[in-house]
């Protein structure tokens, strides 16, 4: 009998061989009962679109609805569940439509509950006698205890109460909390055994005394009665923090693997040319300081080689970031190659541009500007510019955009990376992958090499927002972090002082005498008019926070108080500036105030960075108690940059929350950029510093950097294990937490 007969006899059939488990999890959400395309469609919009994407869409917070609260037990500012019995209703139409139900209950007590928003029908399916159970936040009302638009149900017969903490998820529109729990739940009986669900060795994971992963998603979608709810409200339960664990691992083996396979592409080396550099440095009309040399050479060093530098040089407000950046560029000037320098407002990339063209202009070496105002012929002769070979470009976005074409980008330098996401940065970087060339050679005689195909640029990132360490290992795993970390000479230290509204007048007498010197001011609104309203004579306006019911929090549109100073202040220049001005509405108004025929510049937050005025020695924020510590450093650094003493003042709404009275006194102790940062981290969370909501950041489910910072070691620890022992696992946690938008780490 041949050979492959006995072979046959003894192979299993098909149906029988063993398979490798099927990962449950990566199944579309459509496989769920009742999950068809519409809603699959509506999930897709929260970025579900797998089973395991339902596991680990966490809650918000929670609900506790284990439990019936008698009446005479509420207790006000607590939500509590409440059954009771229709009392009278009563719909009310004098000064504002409104329905009120009156229930009591065993303990003789009675609840209103309150509608402001109903529809006739609503109000007619509820009558004396009829049993309800509501769950609400207490409040004091008119008559006694109330609930303002409480959940509710009408009740017939016994029903139980649910048996577990209700989760309160993220939804989008068209997609109801019901719904949604609906269907986590259903994939919830999909999770699998712990040894197929765990990605994280048991080895790495034991040490560390966390429970196990099916239990905590168990635990947070399904928290027991019994369970700890201020601990879960507070993101320190056990089982959040196991899954924070987990989700600060995907993104810190995300980042380290976005940086291995960027090192592992190759960069022209751009050794440096001491004769440009030396020219460079006469030019200045400054010395660099100590900490501007030291980073210069972090600099030299890494684009001395050619593995692609990946380096965020931070700094302080005036502490220098551009010129290390200038030094960058003259590498890659050197060896025949161009530079690009992308900042996310034209503000703060006009403000490059005359710095670069300052610098570069006597060394006769051209710098192109392109930014969206930048079009038609202007356009077209920038972009032909660059495509022959210009050696600098500045701009915003636009040098990301479909015919923007480098053929020897060597280095890439973005501007306030926290204001990009990380793909943005990459797609500057993709601008510079270049196909293959014959060797060119420079203009002072160097010749160097072609760019080969695979040849990525060398990466410089600047901020002048001071990361604290804890989140730059997190947020900057993929790059090297630099420090200016000392202020130029000349600067002169800003006096801070918090002003109450009230004492307008005294503030804009302080401007008079400031202008009266020859010196310049600024005067911030944290608005303009848009969804504004008048709310008083003066022109103070507010706008409504949250619910109808809630307080109109004021703020100074930049329209009004421009109109205001102008006719306080006859006799001075006013200028206005603001986001929603056509661009050369603003650049005028920023030229006029530059060149001093503007004494007081009127101006949104738009000013943060990028504006270099040294006269201006006076800088006025209104409502100072809106803005984040990191925003109010920025503001205030606009001003000191000259010889004369300068002041900051921060008018303020009274009275001042807890929160507004912290961020303020540490304004006034300090300006040391890194204390504030720290300050900023603990008070608000890392979405000031890292702006959040752009694509590809920190975008985290239930991790918390503040909060967290204690399992940063073992992150860190049990990463640099897993990329070096387990690289399929890495790549499947990242996929599991961070999904398409991981896409960056394989760029």
């Amino acid at each position: 009998m041949p050979a492959s007969a006995n072979l046959a006899r003894v192979t299993p059939p098909a149906d029988t061989r063993i398979e490798p488990p099927v990962d449950a999890g990566l199944a579309p959400v459509t496989s769920l009962p009742g999950v068809g395309p519409a809603l699959a469609e509506t999930l897709g919009k929260l970025g579900i679109e797998r089973v395991q994407d339902l596991w680990f869409h966490l809650p918000l917070r929670y609900e506790d609805r284990t439990r019936i609260t008698a009446i005479r037990d509420l207790v006000v500012g607590e939500s509590a569940q409440v059954d009771g019995v229709v009392e009278a209703v009563e719909t009310g139409f004098r000064y504002r439509p409104q329905l009120r139900v009156a229930i009591g209950d065993a303990s003789r007590e009675t609840l209103v509950l309150r509608f402001f928003h109903f529809r006739r029908q609503q109000a007619q399916q509820f009558a004396p006698g009829m049993r309800l159970r509501c769950f609400g936040a207490i409040r004091h009302g008119q008559h006694g205890l109330e609930m303002v638009h409480p959940q509710y149900r009408i009740l017939r017969g016994e029903v139980a109460v649910d048996a577990t903490l209700t989760p309160i998820y993220p939804v989008t529109e068209g997609l109801g909390q019901q719904r949604l729990r609906g269907v986590i739940e259903k994939s919830l009986v999909r999770l699998p055994d712990e040894a197929l669900l765990e990605l994280v060795p048991a080895s790495l994971l034991a040490p560390l005394g966390l429970m196990s992963l099916r239990g905590a998603l168990l635990e947070v979608h399904r928290p027991a009665p019994g369970a700890d709810l201020d601990a879960l409200l507070a993101g320190r339960h056990p089982a959040q923090q196991r899954l924070a664990f987990e989700e600060l691992l995907a993104h810190h083996l995300s980042l380290k693997r976005l940086r291995a396979r960027v090192r592992k592409q190759h960069a022209p080396a751009l050794p440096g040319d001491p004769e440009l550099e030396a020219r460079f440095l006469d030019v200045l009309p400054f010395a660099l300081t100590r900490a501007q040399r030291r980073v210069g050479e972090e600099v030299a060093r890494d684009l001395g080689k050619r593995v692609p530098m990946l380096r965020l040089v931070q700094g302080d407000v005036g502490s220098g970031k551009t010129v290390v950046a200038a030094l960058a560029a003259l590498h890659a000037i050197a060896n025949g190659h161009q530079t690009a320098l992308m900042a996310p407002t034209e503000l703060l990339a006009e403000q490059h541009l005359r710095n670069f063209r300052g610098w570069f202009d006597p060394l006769g070496l051209e710098v192109v500007w392109l930014a969206g105002k930048v079009t038609g012929r202007a356009r077209d002769r920038a972009l032909g510019r660059l495509a022959a070979g210009a050696p600098v470009a500045v701009g915003t976005h636009a040098l990301m955009q479909e015919g923007v074409a480098f053929p020897r980008l060597a280095l890439a330098i973005v501007d306030e990376q926290h204001r990009f996401g990380v793909q943005q940065r990459m797609a500057l970087r993709d601008k510079g992958v270049a196909a293959p060339q014959a060797p060119r050679a420079h203009g002072r005689g160097r010749t160097n090499e072609g760019f080969l195909p695979g040849y990525v640029p060398h990466q410089l990132v600047l901020t002048a927002t001071p990361i604290p360490r804890t989140l730059a290992m997190s947020a900057y795993a993929d790059l090297d972090v630099s420090t200016l970390d000392e202020l130029p000479p000349g600067r002169t230290p800003v006096r801070t002082v918090a002003v109450a509204n009230t004492r307008r007048d005294e503030v804009i007498g302080r401007i008079r005498a400031a202008c009266s010197e020859g010196r310049q001011v600024y005067w911030v609104c944290t608005l303009i008019e848009e969804g504004l309203r008048e709310t008083s004579a003066a022109g103070r306006v507010g706008f409504g926070g949250g619910s109808r019911e809630n307080t109109l929090v004021q703020a100074q549109a930049a329209e009004v108080a421009h109109a205001q100073l102008c006719a306080a202040l006859p006799d001075l220049a006013v200028g206005l500036v603001h986001g929603r001005m056509k661009p050369a509405e603003k650049q005028a108004a920023m030229e006029a105030f530059q060149d001093g025929r503007t004494a007081v510049l009127v101006a949104t937050t738009v000013i943060e960075v990028g504006v270099d005025v040294p006269n201006a020695s006076l800088m006025v924020i209104e409502n100072a108690e809106r803005l984040g510590l990191a925003q109010l450093h920025q503001l205030r650094g606009r001003v000191g940059r000259g010889e004369a003493a300068s002041t900051c003042v921060l008018l303020y709404q009274p009275p001042l929350s807890a929160l507004a009275r912290q961020r303020i006194e540490t304004l006034r102790e300090t300006s040391d950029g890194f204390v504030i940062a720290e300050t900023d981290l603990r008070l608000r969370g890392p979405g000031e510093l890292l702006g959040t909501r752009q694509t590809g950041q920190m975008a985290f489910r239930i991790a918390d950097i503040v909060r967290d910072a204690a399992l940063i070691p073992a992150v860190q620890r049990v990463g640099a294990t897993m990329l070096r022992s387990h690289p399929a696992l890495s790549r499947r946690l990242t996929d599991r937490w961070i999904g398409s938008a991981g896409r960056f780490a394989a760029a």
